[in-house]
């Protein structure tokens, strides 16, 4: 059975080291629950699903290959930075976010960010054309949208462009709080909208 998630993030981790070979990267993450994982695990990391293939002292080892560095910004990640972390489901928890498959579908650029009395809105561009309008690769008004691994929901959205509504508990536990005009994040659309898309000209 595929892992699933729910975009609802366990914590931000710390990447400590990256290692590039081959077209693959390997992410070297610190987090508090490294004890709890386990060889051949699935995590969620900016809402890529990833395998763990090393445990260490406080920290744990992924290796990203070369379709994935091309889809996401898993490449773009370096010493220091934070990054969104999920387990995947159990299948007996509740499911908070929305479905979830850890598979990116494009990257998004941030072109702007407004404080809302203590809340924030980004705004998130991203290349959208008719073929993948058809496959479902696009948002809708009050739909769900998987941003670096986080669950949200759209708001106004244009063709290519859609704002999301951040809290202040998301914003301070997520690298939303590090996020900035001009950054690159992670787009899973919803998987329902895909079917739907995939269905219609069947009809």
């Amino acid at each position: 059975m595929k892992p699933m998630f729910s975009g609802i993030v366990e914590e931000a981790g710390v990447v400590t080291a990256v290692k590039r070979y081959e077209g693959n990267v390997d992410l070297t993450v610190k987090c508090s629950f490294v004890n709890e994982l386990k060889i051949d695990q699935s995590v969620s990391h900016n809402g890529v699903c990833l395998t763990v293939v090393d445990l260490g002292k406080d920290v744990y080892t992924v290796t990203a290959m070369k379709e994935t560095l091309l889809r996401s910004n898993i490449g773009d990640l370096k010493e220091g930075d934070k990054v969104n972390l999920e387990r995947s489901m159990m299948m007996n928890g509740r499911l908070d976010g929305h479905i979830v498959q850890g598979h990116v579908d494009t990257t998004a650029q941030c072109v702007e960010i407004r404080n809302a009395e203590g809340s924030h809105y980004f705004r998130f561009r991203y290349a959208a054309d008719q073929e993948m309008a058809k496959r479902g690769y696009i948002v809708v008004d009050k739909g769900s949208v998987t941003v670096n691994g986080v669950s949200l929901t759209v708001c106004n959205p244009s063709d290519n462009e859609f704002e999301v509504a951040i809290i202040p508990y998301t914003y301070e536990n997520t690298n939303f709080g590090t996020l900035k005009v001009g950054d690159k994040v992670n787009l899973e659309f919803d998987i329902i909208g895909k079917y739907i898309a995939r269905l219609l000209p069947m009809r």
